[in-house]
Order: C-alpha cells, then structure tokens, then sequence
C-alpha cells in the first residue's frame, strides 16, 4: 500500500501531465482561433468535466471553425446541425423507417440522426420551435437517445456546443430554463480588436491554411477526466461555491442589495456541482492538485449568468446577469 507521500508525489506526476495535455490542446487551437482565448479555455473546461457549452455571439466570429479545431486536435467525430424553424426532432435524433431483409419481410430499421457523434455544433440553436430543442435535453444530461422505447447510448466523450445570435430576435424562441441549466458554460464572444481582425485576414487570405497535430484522443480524454476526482476540494472550497450560488437567489443572507433588486430567481444546485467541477480543471492546468477559492471563482460568471432569471425591473432596465454576477463575486467573503 503506497503512503500518502507517495500518493501526492503519483497525484502530483498526473497533475503535471494533466497540464502539458491540457496547454497543447489549447496551443495547437490557438493556431487557428485569433485571440477568444476564453472561449478556448472555456470550451476544453466544459468538454473534459463532461459538460457542454453555450457560445452567444454575432455571426462570423468563429464559432464553427473552434468546434472544427477541437474534432481536428481532439481526435473527435464531429457533426453540425443548422437550426431552423421547420426543424423536427426526428431531423436530430434520427427516425425508424421500413426496409426489407432478405427473406423480403418487412420490418423497421432505426436509421439514426446528426446527433449521433462526439462534438455536435448546435448553430442558432434559439432558432428552432421549443419541440425541437427539447431533442437534446436527454442526450445533454444523460448522454443517451430514447426512440421507439430503446435506449442508445452514446460514445463518450460527447460535447454538445451552441450558438446564438444576441442581435437579432425575430423568428426566434428564448431557451427554457431545464434547457439553459443543462449548459455548464454560457460565453459571450466579444468582436475582435483590430490587430485580431488583421491576424484573421493574414491567416485565412493571404497565407496557406494551417495544419493542425492531434494532441489527445477519445481515450486520453477519458483518461484525463477520471483525473479530476482526485483533485482536493476542502470544506471551505465547497461552501464558498455553495454560497456563491446562494448568493444569486434575492431572499438569501448571502444576497447583495442589486441581486436583491433585479434577480427574480437564482442558480440551481447544477451551478455548484459545476463552479467544483470548473475549478478542478482549473487547478490541474495550472498544475495543482487542489482547489483554491480563485479557481472557483475563474469560470464563475460563465456557470452563473445564464442560470439567474432577471425579474420586471431588470428587464425594464436591460441590466447585465454577467456585471450582476461579477460584482456579487467581488462583494462575497471567502471565508464564511
């Protein structure tokens, strides 16, 4: 039986593999993606805790090309599914249809959909009837399809990232809230600056397309998440993320006066479940083997500005979740 010195020298050793895996797949992403170096760090976070991500951006800003970058580094099947209005749930999860064997009986074949791969890019997502989004809430949490009463099972590990567009609104349908919960991550993606936009232009126009080099695989990835149970949350590391979460519902002795204010209801228990699980990515990138309270803070306002629901007043006065989520984590004590 190995001692404890020896376990923290085995946990140290993974930790620092963890983060030269972690740094190569980002670096060779990199190569292609110009700047949104948050929304990298964001999108490999969400993949290898097994969570899945919500991109809010105008189009043009490279969203399909990362989810491209990522099957290419990772070594991942990846498929897009184009969202529209006339969109069915069959068009994603696949449909049964009749074929014949070759005795010439009839029988039914289940012949499945796009959503059968391991990185699906869910382009305007907002854009399909609440019918059709629910296509994806079981395959989300779960990672399985349910049709005709079996059960399929996906091959892990499976990401689901979507897009919408902030500008426009019309022909659209708002997420529900069961639906929003199930995202870990919702990034804003920022316009580039002009040295970006220059770069972008350099690389796409003016210069030969860039190969990338797989750095993991569906194995190593697998291999990378079993990882992150060993890392250390101490007692005053969880509650800290608990209140953070309790912080963001208006009747809580954690709550600021603006929460208060303009909050109607706050995060759910999938929140801290997911600042912990963020935070242990965040450790192992940077090498450790335990949470610190900055790691949990990090992703704080991606895992918590989608999940606080603005009330009346806040929507009256077009108040930002992010600011209200980033001043509230500014005001909250780390120590209880």
């Amino acid at each position: 039986m190995n001692s404890p010195v020896q376990e923290n020298e085995v946990l140290q050793a993974e930790a620092d593999h963890f983060k030269q895996q972690y740094q190569e797949a980002k670096d060779q992403i990199g190569r292609v993606i110009v700047g949104q170096e948050r929304v990298i760090e964001a999108s490999l976070t969400a993949l290898l805790c097994g969570g899945n991500i919500l991109l809010e951006g105008v189009p043009g800003l490279g969203k399909t090309e990362l989810v491209k970058a990522m099957s290419q580094v990772l070594d991942l099947e990846f498929r897009r599914i184009q969202f529209t209005p006339d969109l069915m749930p069959a068009d994603i999860i696949g449909t049964n249809i009749m074929s014949t064997d070759e005795t010439g009986k009839y029988r039914f074949e289940f012949r499945k959909g796009p959503i059968f791969t391991q990185l699906l890019l869910a382009d305007e997502i907002n854009r399909a009837s609440p019918k059709t989004q629910s296509a994806l809430l079981e395959t989300m949490q779960e990672g399985t399809v349910t049709t005709g009463g079996t059960i399929h099972t996906l091959a892990q590990p499976f990401f689901v990232m979507a897009t919408q567009n902030p500008i426009e609104q019309e022909g659209t349908y708002p997420l529900p809230e069961a639906q929003l919960d199930r995202f870990m991550f919702k990034v804003d993606v920022p316009f580039m600056s002009r040295h970006e936009l220059n770069e972008i232009v350099t690389r796409t126009i003016l210069r030969n397309k860039v190969n990338l080099e797989k750095t993991l695989d569906s194995e190593r990835i697998l291999e990378l998440r079993r990882i992150l149970d060993k890392v250390v949350v101490a007692d005053p590391m969880r509650d800290y993320a608990v209140r953070l979460v309790l912080a963001t519902h208006p009747a809580t002795e954690f709550s600021n006066p603006q929460i208060e204010q303009f909050i109607r209801w706050g995060a759910s228990p999938r929140a801290a479940q997911s600042l912990i699980r963020a935070a242990r990515v965040r450790a192992l990138s940077q090498g450790r083997v335990h949470v610190s309270y900055e790691d949990i803070r990090y992703f704080g306002v991606e895992v918590l500005q989608h999940r606080a629901l603005l009330n009346y007043d806040g929507q009256a006065e077009n108040v930002s979740v992010s600011t209200l989520v980033s001043e509230m984590m500014e005001q909250l004590p780390e120590e209880a």
